[in-house]
């Protein structure tokens, strides 16, 4: 079923849930057409996806490598090729270094950073038949100013940004412009194990006053989707609410 050739189609990691399905309600409020791949396909995506018939899912755990090269296969014989990647999916599991399982190390790094290489990777090729397109990875504030029990998530993060700014110089003269998001806290199911306290003590913090949302962080998604952002890549914009000025 190839999606409606008028619209562009944007690939979202991680969509089901959280930020990633903030990301696609915008994405489709904003006429492009989406595929979102995901471990889960959750209530709230089978609720979007009933009334947008430009909303697609495709069900992988993108902690397993060797099936990236074959799902990307599939979006561009399915959908046709994209117009952007974004690079949402994540895991953060939260403990000290110490303690940490290997197997949890293993997998966050997987996910949160190998996997967003290989999407690319495959993904860029029909980018660059096309001369133009978007990769946008979802980081985090963390990335820059550190967390206690989150040493590994911010090593996956520093590690995105820095393949973000490296890829931007490779695919600019195909008209691909790579940037990333860096939300601060946000209201999700990553941060639920953050106690009431901590989150009270994050937003006084900030200089609004408060979190930044998922919808404050999918609006950054679509300004650098659009044709304003033709000349913004290899950054990083920051959605914090201003927790780190």
């Amino acid at each position: 079923m190839n999606s409606n050739p008028a619209k562009k189609l944007v690939v979202v990691t991680g969509g089901s849930r959280g930020l990633g399905l903030a990301i696609c309600r915008q994405l489709l409020l904003h006429g492009y057409a989406v595929v979102a791949v995901s471990r889960t396909y959750s209530e709230a995506f089978s609720a979007l996806q009933n009334s947008n018939e430009d909303l697609h899912f495709i069900e992988a755990d993108l902690s397993r490598l060797d099936d990236i090269q074959g799902i990307c296969s599939t979006i561009v014989k399915q959908y046709g090729r994209p117009y952007a990647l974004i690079n949402n999916a994540a895991v953060g599991y939260d403990g000290v270094l110490a303690t940490m399982h290997n197997s949890e190390i293993d997998t966050l790094m997987k996910l949160n950073i190998q996997a967003p290489i290989l999407l690319s990777k495959y993904l860029i090729r029909p980018m660059l038949l096309n001369r133009g397109g978007r990769i946008i990875n979802i980081s985090s504030i963390i990335a820059r100013t550190g967390f206690n029990g989150l040493s590994v998530y911010a090593a996956s993060k520093a590690a995105l940004e820095g393949f973000t700014k490296s890829l931007a110089r490779e695919v600019g003269k195909a008209g691909i412009t790579v940037n990333c998001v860096a939300p601060g806290y946000m209201q999700t199911e990553m941060t639920n194990s953050l106690k009431d306290e901590k989150l009270e003590s994050i937003k006084r913090r900030s200089p609004l006053g408060r979190l930044a949302s998922p919808e404050d962080a999918a609006g950054a998604l679509i300004y650098l989707l659009s044709e304003h952002a033709t000349a913004v890549t290899g950054t990083v914009l920051t959605v914090d609410a201003g927790s780190t000025a």
